[in-house]
């Protein structure tokens, strides 16, 4: 049993190291809504595109599919909501919640007789917040590209929330949670 976090902050300001998709890496996926920005789309859409994507990453690099899960969704996506809402960005809330405090809170892990986790983090602001932006930021990123390639992880669960976990933020952002995980 573990549990691996990473954070990553993208905002119009970042250097290049942690810019958004070039032109050509956007056309290059067959994912839907990849260039999408919060609020044009449905947030089943920005989901779906943000999988789609890290699914992309995954076969690129012959590791299998990540499948959605809806209790790892609930925890990722009650993340999202609460750094928003509180104002923080960190994977311990100020409450004191861990990755692995919120998945056992929605009974991801039990009745496993053994089971890994996994979270990347991010925000970004204006077309830093589309879902290949996110991916490609986390790409660039070891530890995150570490959770996204990893081929324990078999199930995800992802949470997209409009804004952003700082009161600074100069535009209209998103906030993401990727919850990765295994049981068995």
């Amino acid at each position: 049993m573990r549990a691996r976090t990473t954070t990553l902050f993208i905002a119009m300001a970042l250097a290049a190291g942690l810019t958004s998709a070039s032109p050509a890496a956007a056309a290059a996926t067959s994912c839907a809504n990849a260039d999408a920005a919060p609020g044009t789309v449905s947030a089943v859409a920005l989901r779906e595109a943000t999988l789609c994507l890290l699914n992309e990453e995954r076969a690129d690099a012959g590791v299998g599919p990540l499948k959605a899960h809806k209790k790892l969704e609930k925890a990722a996506f009650r993340f999202s909501k609460e750094m928003v809402t509180e104002r923080f960005f960190d994977h311990v809330s100020p409450s004191g919640s861990t990755l692995t405090t919120r998945v056992k809170k929605v009974k991801y892990t039990q009745g496993a007789r053994s089971w890994a986790l996994g979270e990347n983090i991010g925000w970004g602001t204006g077309g830093r917040a589309t879902p290949a932006s996110m991916v490609d930021a986390w790409m660039a990123s070891p530890g995150h590209k570490r959770n996204i390639l990893d081929p324990t992880f078999k199930e995800i669960g992802i949470g997209i929330v409009a804004g952003a976990p700082v009161a600074t933020a100069a535009s209209a952002g998103a906030t993401y949670t990727t919850d990765f995980g295994f049981r068995r």
